[in-house]
């Protein structure tokens, strides 16, 4: 069997789950949509399941293969409905889903429902892209609420740049928020806080937070946060070397020779690449750890296999560990040499088999 896999420590995102409810105060849902970014759905929503408050997905394709798995705490479709011929699977199944459109308003003030909804009204708030605007909040929100079978709106907005801590654009949507908000028949449930907001933002965690790519133990804030600081990596990405080479100095390494060695070197070729999910374009220097002590890529990233410097480590060769993200070495570090970001590094795991530590 190739010799790549990706193990998930679910103890380690059950840790960050309970890190992230303490922060919000009140309730969590956890953010499970695009295959738990990469970590399994439902394994995922499995562990968490006893403790989770619900879980947030994308579309109802993903809330489904939740109900599937045996998953009955509350389901969220984060971008709401597509089409009239899924309120009758929001119903069936009990699902949860915001309203960010007039039209799906519109839609929902046209269907007959035969038990409660649960709906989250969104707001834009300032990153103008899905929601409502806020001289059309209020509106909507009575309209929502004439509907005999809906039971309960919760307020939510979501921020476009919280990772950025000294910028100003975070404040100026909790105030938009808060304004519109204050405008409500009724003081309702709130959310607004994603996981960067939740760390570095506290007048943000209202009623419900969600936390989505802090339950798998990274983040993309751009100063330090001691409540960054305490997450755990769930995910470790790792491979073996798979041969060794020994070159002499100027000898070019890989497709388009866009590394040359400066000195002999022995390096050693490992099965995983850019179709495993390792980003392409990550330079010479990016870091690894070839059996747990510190390495670097070398030459360019293939398809199938990637090469680093074994001079530094003699006691490595055929058979040794490489780990590419882990809890040594954050997914988040190598996403920054390689010009993308942990979310894509996460998401775009394929072909590796997920093995699974700390089962529920």
């Amino acid at each position: 069997m190739r010799p790549s896999f990706a193990t998930i420590d679910l103890d380690a995102l059950r840790h960050n789950y309970r890190h992230a409810r303490a922060l919000g105060g009140g309730r969590a849902l956890a953010v499970v949509k695009a295959d738990a970014y990469g970590h399994g759905a439902a394994a995922c929503a499995r562990t968490l399941e006893p403790e989770a408050d619900g879980f947030g997905v994308a579309c109802i394709e993903e809330a489904l293969e939740l109900r599937e798995a045996g998953i009955t705490k509350p389901v969220l479709l984060l971008e709401g409905f597509f089409d009239t011929g899924e309120l009758p699977l929001i119903e069936r199944h009990g699902l949860w889903t915001v309203v960010a459109s007039p039209w799906q308003l519109e839609m929902l003030e046209r269907h007959r429902a035969t038990r409660p909804w649960r709906v989250w009204l969104k707001l834009d708030s300032g990153m103008h892209r899905l929601g409502l605007p806020p001289e059309a909040y209020a509106d909507a929100w009575r309209r929502l609420r004439a509907l005999p079978w809906v039971e309960e709106v919760v307020a939510m907005s979501h921020f476009a740049r919280a990772d950025e801590l000294a910028h100003g654009h975070t404040p100026q949507q909790l105030s938009v928020f808060d304004a519109t908000v204050a405008t409500l028949p009724e003081r309702p449930q709130a959310s607004i806080a994603n996981s960067a907001g939740l760390m570095a933002w506290p007048a943000a965690r209202r009623e419900w937070v969600r936390p989505g790519l802090m339950l798998y133990g990274t983040h993309m804030l751009d100063a330090p946060r001691a409540e960054a600081g305490a997450l755990r990596a769930v995910m470790t990405l790792e491979s073996r070397v798979i041969a060794v080479r020994e070159l002499g100095a100027g000898e070019p390494i890989g497709y388009a020779g866009t590394y040359v060695t400066t000195r002999p070197t022995r390096v050693g070729v490992v099965a995983v690449g850019y179709a495993d999910g390792y980003p392409q374009y990550a330079p010479a220097g990016t870091p690894v750890r070839i059996d747990g002590r510190p390495g670097e890529l070398i030459g360019r990233v293939s398809m199938d296999m990637l090469t680093v410097d074994l001079t530094d480590h003699p006691q490595a060769g055929l058979g040794s560990r490489v780990e590419l993200w882990g809890p040594d070495l954050p997914v988040a570090e190598v996403a920054a040499r390689s010009g993308s970001s942990p979310y894509r590094l996460l998401t775009g795991l394929k072909r590796v088999p997920r093995r699974y530590t700390g089962a529920a």
